[in-house]
C-alpha cells in the first residue's frame, strides 16, 4: 500500500459540482478507471480519499488535490491517464505525486476575480475604496449557546494582499486570502460583501483559485 496525491483542475461547468458531489464523482471515476484502491478493514470497508481544501461552489481552480491509498503495481502516469479517461470534461488530473506535504501547512489561497459592470470605471473606484478601508465588516451566522445568531466579523485581516485594475473591459482583482484550518476566508463571501458595499449590480463574474501556499508563501503541493 502506498499513498499518493493527485493534483487536478476543476473548471467550466464542473465548478458547479458541490464538494459532496465531487467526492461521488471521483469515487465513480476511480472505479471506472480500475485504480487499485486500498480499503479500510471492518464491517463497512471504504477507500481512503481526502481532499486538501474544499472549494466553494461556483469557483474554478487549477490547484486542487486528492489523496489516495492504493495497492498493486501501477505507475503514477498510468493513474493520471486512466482517471482523465474516466472523468467528466472540466476535471483534469494535472499530476500524481508520491512525496507531498500535510494539508495542515496550507495558510493562504491565491484567487483571481474577474468582474464586469455597466460602468466598469465607476465600479473600480468603489471597489478600491472598499478594499482600502480599515475594516470590512460582514454578517455571519453563528451560535450563542443553543441559539442561532448573526455575528459581525471584520474580514479585512484575512486579506493578506490584493491588487485591482481594469483590463480589457474587465475588473481584475488578485487577492491572497487566509486559508486552512485556523483561518479561512471564503472567496464567495468576499465577493458578495464587495458587491453589497459598493451598491452596484454586476453583469458577469468569475472566481478562480490559482494557488495554495504555506505560511512562508511557498507553493503547497
Amino acid at each position: 500500500m502506498r499513498e499518493i496525491r493527485a493534483l487536478f483542475s476543476k473548471t467550466d461547468r464542473c465548478k458547479y459540482i458541490s464538494h459532496l458531489d465531487l467526492n461521488r464523482c471521483m469515487a465513480r471515476a476511480l472505479t471506472r478507471a480500475q485504480i487499485p484502491l486500498w480499503y479500510t478493514e471492518g464491517f463497512n470497508p471504504h477507500p481512503y480519499i481526502t481532499f486538501s481544501l474544499p472549494l466553494s461552489l461556483g469557483v474554478e481552480s487549477y490547484c486542487e488535490s486528492m489523496d489516495l491509498r492504493i495497492v498493486g503495481d501501477i505507475s503514477n502516469e498510468d493513474i493520471k491517464s486512466r482517471l482523465n479517461d474516466a472523468l467528466p470534461e472540466g476535471i483534469r488530473i494535472i499530476d500524481v505525486l508520491n512525496d507531498f506535504r500535510d494539508c495542515s501547512e496550507i495558510a493562504f489561497s491565491d484567487y483571481v476575480f474577474k468582474l464586469e459592470f455597466a460602468d466598469n470605471e465607476a465600479a473600480l473606484e468603489k471597489i478600491k475604496a472598499v478594499l482600502a478601508s480599515e475594516s470590512i465588516t460582514v454578517e455571519k451566522k453563528g451560535k450563542q449557546g443553543k441559539r442561532r445568531v448573526i455575528k459581525e466579523t471584520d474580514i479585512k485581516p484575512l486579506i493578506d494582499k490584493y491588487a485591482v485594475s481594469l483590463r480589457d473591459d474587465q475588473i481584475v482583482l488578485n487577492a491572497r486570502l487566509a486559508a486552512g484550518n485556523s483561518k479561512n476566508l471564503n472567496p464567495t463571501l468576499l465577493f458578495d460583501t464587495i458587491i453589497k458595499l459598493i451598491g452596484v449590480d454586476y453583469e458577469w463574474k468569475s472566481i478562480t483559485r490559482i494557488a495554495l501556499l504555506d505560511r512562508d508563501y511557498k507553493i503547497f503541493r
